[in-house]
């Protein structure tokens, strides 16, 4: 039988292999080789091999919420939990011991994030679900480009004031892009200040900025505090040309509210990567609603440097236990 550890969050101690579970089959180099460490490997959607259950520590990208909840239930000597997601959402509800600790994979996902991000951005401001449902009807629309030539302000990003709500690692990648096509970038936090050269509000003051915010992009995080933090009052808040982009989680937005703003023109586009329910049920009203774009929560795609993070984490938790890792989210 392998000796039990200690459950403090210190290091790890080194009187044997320390065993780390990997998923075996995702689509990128998931190599580990760090000495005193074993490497066992399980598949993502399925539930951990009784024989791994021992593990003192779990990588997760991509499974079921019913793999996590069930390795909270028996892996009872589990002592760190390392998921590739940006969002630690899926790992914080599974139901782990209150001593093990989480740690997220942000910064891995920033680029695609960020950059889905501005194509969502720029196919709701350049008005690309209007011209593929006309390419869809063989039809060529020649109001947009009179309404373009009337109102160029609304059909582009040069001078526009966009919000960002959620102001970590993607925005620093996403907002220096956005300045680059001459949008004036204003980022919201939990304090106030700068971040990455930009000005950043407290959230406890956003109603003040989104009075004259033409573009609102969410990046905020699911948590107890962001539940539809979205809802028909902030909606209500923008100009009726704005538009609203969402990359973050989807119960940070009330999707009703939502809908029903797009109907009514409260707001005047939207677009979402991530929904609340997922994936989205056939019948949601979301399908059909006015000016809205759609993508299936593809925005991060695979974690980059997933191999490398995970080593350095490693080394990082061996040395200094809880103290040496990066982006802990609950220890």
């Amino acid at each position: 039988m392998r000796p039990i550890l200690p459950r403090a969050p210190g290091p790890l101690v080194a009187s044997r292999d320390v065993k780390i579970l990997v998923p075996g089959n995702v689509p990128f180099d998931l190599t580990i080789d760090v000495p005193g460490v074993e490497v066992a490997h399980y598949v993502m959607r399925d539930l951990v091999p009784e024989e791994h259950t021992d593990a003192d520590a779990l990588v997760t990208w991509s499974s079921p919420q019913r793999v996590l909840e069930d390795a909270a239930r028996r892996m009872t000597g589990l002592r760190w939990v390392q998921t590739l997601n940006a969002g630690p959402d899926q790992a914080l509800a599974a139901g782990f011991a209150p001593d093990v600790v989480i740690s997220s994979g942000r910064s891995l996902h920033d680029a695609t994030v960020a950059e889905h991000t501005l194509a969502l951005v720029l196919a709701s401001v350049r008005r690309l679900d209007r011209t593929l449902g006309a390419q869809a009807e063989h039809r060529w629309d020649r109001d947009l480009g009179r309404e373009q030539a009337n109102d160029e302000a609304r059909f582009t990003l040069h001078g526009a004031r966009v919000t960002v709500w959620g102001f970590g690692s993607i925005a620093a990648v996403l907002a220096p892009l956005l300045a680059a096509l001459g949008a004036r970038v204003t980022g919201v936090a939990s304090s106030a200040g700068e971040r990455y050269g930009f000005p950043v509000v407290a959230s406890s003051a956003v109603d003040e900025i989104l009075p004259t915010t033409d573009v609102l992009i969410s990046l905020l995080p699911a948590t107890d505090a962001t539940r539809h933090a979205l809802d028909a009052r902030v909606l209500g808040l923008l100009p009726d040309h704005a538009r609203f982009v969402n990359a973050g989680r989807g119960a940070t937005v009330d999707e009703a509210a939502l809908v029903a703003a797009l109907q009514d023109g409260t707001i005047a586009g939207a677009a979402l990567d991530v929904t609340e329910t997922e994936p989205l049920p056939a019948q949601s009203p979301l399908w059909d609603a006015p000016h809205l774009i759609l993508t299936p929560h593809v925005a991060g795609g695979r974690p980059q440097g997933a191999a490398a993070f995970v080593a350095e984490q490693l080394r990082a938790w061996l040395s200094d236990g809880a103290a040496g890792l990066r982006n802990v989210v609950r220890r």
